[in-house]
């Protein structure tokens, strides 16, 4: 038998590398529809995990968080280098750009749901069981980290896409210091009670409805 923590990184490894790799590369593909090109020159636009993970958000960022006791655990991959000039409408584009992520987890959060349905009605082993369910909640959580509206996180290059120009460009100069917000807001749990915590449960309520 496993000790239990080698068991718990083979159920949780696999769709938490699988969820990283397509929200990046979702990021790359979409830039490159609506006109820049560098994620995809730069290889970037690809489903090899190694071209996506950053030591920094990948690695260290979660550590931080289960030292400081922090109730959620969350990273993010190296961001895919977008040219925002480069789109054909930029304030528009990068809106999609930065959703494009995101989505990714949603669309790949209702198909770990369809896999598990799928499971429990063939009576597949409960590590293959887990390991959906697994699927399911970090894709849930990547959204919604993702989503939280400070740059650059694509939450916030969403809101700067939407605000009016004069206020998105003050807005976007916290880009710089905007994930060390975020990371001492999660320290201190505002950012899993007000923010992911209500964001991912409304998800489980919307899979809930359209898979089981």
């Amino acid at each position: 038998m496993f000790p239990s923590w080698i068991y718990q990184l083979i159920i949780d490894a696999p769709p938490l590398i699988l969820a990283i790799t397509l929200h990046e590369a979702a990021h790359g593909y979409a830039a490159k529809h609506f006109g820049d090109y560098t994620a995809y020159s730069l290889g970037r636009v690809t489903l090899n995990p190694i071209k996506h993970i950053d030591v920094f958000g990948t690695f260290l960022i979660p550590l931080i968080l289960k030292l400081s006791g922090s109730p959620f655990l969350f990273g993010y991959a190296k961001p895919v280098p977008v040219n925002f000039n480069a789109l054909k409408n930029p304030k528009k584009d990068m809106i999609w750009v930065a959703l494009a992520g995101p989505a990714s987890n949603f669309i790949q959060a209702i198909g770990w749901a369809l896999i598990f349905s799928l499971m429990l009605t063939v009576g597949a082993d409960e590590l293959l069981l887990q390991m959906a369910k697994a699927g399911i909640y970090w894709n849930l959580v990547l959204a919604a980290f993702n989503l939280f509206p400070i740059p650059p996180l694509d939450g916030g290059r969403i809101l700067v896409g939407l605000l009016p120009r004069a206020v998105a460009s003050k807005f976007a100069r916290i880009e710089p210091v905007g994930i060390f917000i975020v990371i001492g807001l999660a320290m201190i749990g505002v950012l899993g009670q007000f923010w992911m915590n209500p964001l991912i449960d409304a998800s489980y309520v919307i899979i809930k409805q359209f898979v089981f």
